[in-house]
């Protein structure tokens, strides 16, 4: 008798282990699905549909894990989100914006340059504004009824120097901005290693500062930077890094005295 086999992503979603199949990815990504007692870490693997699946690990409470990245850097810097306006950049699935809400954000609106990816549960809450084919960089501070409060940025194949500054266009001063920094579209293309993976802390650190030093130059100040708790796709270490629209003061070195590398404890 032949075995139907099935996409492992497909089958989480048919038995209600995971909310959609972005929700699923997520989950294998992560490491959290067993298949007949055997970790899977492909979301295409064709695996019998009779398999015994089990999910280990947290539950994943947001439309994707990078939700969880979010809520982290919102613990460590202190971040109250109630009744704030915020901005979404490269929201895509919608993580960052699902846990915006989850934190008490009046209203959030999610821009990316592609179309469709947005879980449909916050297309179609109303305290949700989805703007999509659209590039922050190239969009007018027009479009969005005024200044925004908090502003999060996930984006890829792409330089934050590029695109924060451009984000901060749409935000008021003293207003906040957290950025998903990923190391591999940050260093050159020369220094990335195996698989698309930045492995060296020292090319961390070069990072963080470049950023700072690009940022600190357009009058942002730089609160922290803590590690993600929730490595890339490929096992990219990322880190979030807190920053205010309002000029600096005073002059500061650009180094890790002035960006402290926190340790999320939580």
């Amino acid at each position: 008798m032949i075995s139907i086999r099935q996409r492992l992503d497909v089958l989480l979603v048919k038995r209600g282990l995971a909310k959609s199949r972005q929700h699923a990815l997520a989950r294998i990504l992560a490491g959290e699905v067993l298949v007949d007692g055997e970790r899977k870490t492909k979301a295409g693997s064709l695996v019998p549909a009779n398999c015994a699946i089990r999910i280990t690990g947290r539950d994943i409470p947001y439309v994707s894990r990078g939700g969880l990245k979010l809520e982290a850097a919102i613990r460590a810097f202190n971040v109250d989100a109630t009744d704030l306006i915020c901005l979404d950049v490269g929201a895509s699935t919608g993580g960052f914006t699902d846990c915006l809400l989850k934190h008490g954000a009046r209203h959030v609106t999610a821009i990316d340059v592609g179309y469709g990816q947005i879980h449909w549960k916050l297309r179609s809450d109303p305290r949700v504004r989805v703007i999509e084919r659209t590039n922050i960089r190239y969009l007018d501070t027009g479009a969005l009824p005024g200044p925004v409060e908090l502003a999060c940025v996930d984006v890829s194949f792409i330089s934050l120097k590029i695109v924060v500054p451009a984000v901060s266009r749409f935000v008021k001063q003293h207003g906040h901005i957290i950025c998903l920094i990923k190391p591999q579209f940050e260093v050159g293309k020369g220094l990335v290693g195996k698989g698309g993976v930045v492995r060296d802390p020292g090319l961390h650190e070069a990072v963080i500062q470049d950023l700072t030093a690009t940022f600190q130059g357009i009058n942002l100040r730089i609160l922290g930077v803590i590690p993600s708790p929730i490595l890339g796709p490929k096992g990219n270490q990322e880190f979030l890094m807190a920053i205010i629209n309002f000029p600096i003061q005073d002059h500061c070195q650009n180094d890790l005295t002035t960006i402290p590398l926190l340790k999320d404890d939580s």
